[in-house]
């Protein structure tokens, strides 16, 4: 017999579409796809806890009127009624209130953006000329935390109350990876609720494998597929609240679950989000991305959840060969940008002067060498045989122009029939070519 007994089953937060598909499953078997039929076949739903009462609101004392004549009747406002929450709202309720069984504590680490940003760029603007795929920060930001969690183990674990039958507390770490994606779902009454799909053995997938792995699951919700199997395994859960904009959340944990991850919304510190392009240029300022890994302190320690943040963001910033890896997976025939500290003064200053000339002359001199040795990085071998390498005078590090000299505008000198333009814009018309 199959019973799902609340936020401590195996579905944790996706019980509510448990109920849900139940209920549609009993008024049609044939509403729901074959895996729900068979998932059902035994089943028998828990009992969701009913909302506490409320109480009675008091009748107020009204004194007797007399005979004659009889005052107006003055009716009393009615109190607000409370709506019993059914279903999915059920659901929800039974599920955090496990999940404040769970004592968490939780680290935040803000995230320098900038070198992910620009090689998402540089690797969806490839995907672009071959396949018309696209990559998120979300896929980019997701792989960097199961690379993470290779690395910092202790948080891919569990607790139990009884370990092996012997009464006491224990943990489970976990062989492999099961990474759940919170989803965020809107229905057609205009309410949201939650899915959380599993990526299974996320440890063992290239990055390439990783996005297909995460579209197929997003895809199925969107076609009403998924199935009671891609709810299972989940070990530790990713969730991204920053696409509505929220800076960062600290979000619930769930029961058998080690730790959750939020990605806030990545963008420029609060403060400059109406400055002049040019003036962010100048100063060398960066998006960032806060992280947060809310864990469950009884098997997991706060140096080991800050261990692992400051490990998702060595990763972020091109530890290990992490954006290598990410190109050569997707096939992208160029090495990605390296992270590098800006070199530049403020306008108006000799110095500053100084070097705005230098690197206008070495803007110039990397154009003439994509005018004459472009060929070297020419995508010419369709099978990939050789690793990509980029000639030493068509690396803009050569020449001491990095990320952070990408939005500053240069002379273009007619490339493009343009005259000024970024050095984004102008490297972006010589890969083309």
């Amino acid at each position: 017999m199959t019973q799902f007994g609340g936020a401590g089953g195996s579905f944790g937060p996706n019980a509510w579409l448990v109920d849900d598909m139940y209920d549609r499953f009993l008024a049609d078997p044939d509403s729901v796809s074959e895996s729900w039929r068979e998932f059902f076949a035994d089943y028998r739903p828990a009992p969701v806890p009913a909302p506490p009462p409320q109480p009675a609101a008091q009748a107020r004392a009204v004194p007797p009127a007399p005979a004659a004549p009889a005052p107006a009747v003055v009716k009393e406002p009615l109190s607000d009624e409370a709506t019993p929450l059914r279903g999915a709202a059920s659901r929800i309720v039974a599920n955090m209130e496990a999940s404040l069984a769970v004592p968490t504590a939780t680290s935040v680490r803000t995230v320098p953006a900038r070198l992910l940003e620009v090689n998402r760029l540089i690797l969806n603007n490839q995907l672009a000329r071959t396949t018309g795929a696209k990559v998120s920060f979300t896929h980019i930001i997701g792989y960097a935390v199961v690379r993470a969690l290779n690395d910092v183990p202790a948080l891919n674990s569990a607790f139990v109350a009884d370990a092996a039958g012997s009464g006491k507390p224990g943990v489970v770490h976990h062989k492999h990876v099961g990474l759940g994606l919170a989803v965020d779902q809107e229905k057609s009454d205009g309410s949201r609720t939650l899915l959380v799909p599993c990526i299974k053995d996320a440890d063992t997938l290239d990055f390439r494998s990783f996005v297909l792995a995460y579209e197929d699951l997003i895809r199925k919700i969107a076609t009403n597929k998924i199935a009671p199997d891609d709810f299972a395994g989940t070990t530790v859960s990713l969730t991204n609240p920053g696409t509505l904009g929220t800076v960062q959340s600290v979000p619930r944990l769930m029961p058998g679950q080690g730790a959750i991850i939020g990605v806030g919304a990545l963008g420029y510190p609060a403060g400059f989000e109406a400055a002049d392009p040019r003036v962010v240029a100048q100063l060398g300022l960066g998006k960032v991305v806060t992280l947060t890994s809310t864990y469950d302190h009884r098997i997991i320690q706060g140096a080991e959840s800050g261990l692992f943040l400051g490990r998702v963001a060595a990763l972020l910033t091109g530890a290990d060969g992490f954006y290598d890896d990410l190109f050569e997976s997707m096939g992208v025939p160029y090495e990605p940008v390296r992270w590098r500290v800006d070199n530049n003064a403020a306008d108006g200053t000799e110095e500053g002067e100084h070097l705005h000339l230098v690197k206008q002359v070495h803007v110039g001199t990397l154009i003439n060498m994509y005018r004459v040795r472009g060929h070297l990085i020419a995508h010419l071998d369709p099978l990939d045989a050789e690793p990509p390498h980029i000639h030493p005078e068509l690396d803009p590090l050569t020449y001491g122009l990095t990320i952070w000299d990408l939005p500053r505008q240069v002379v273009a000198d007619g490339l493009a029939g343009r005259d000024v333009a970024t050095l984004d814009e102008i490297l972006h018309e010589l890969r083309d070519a």
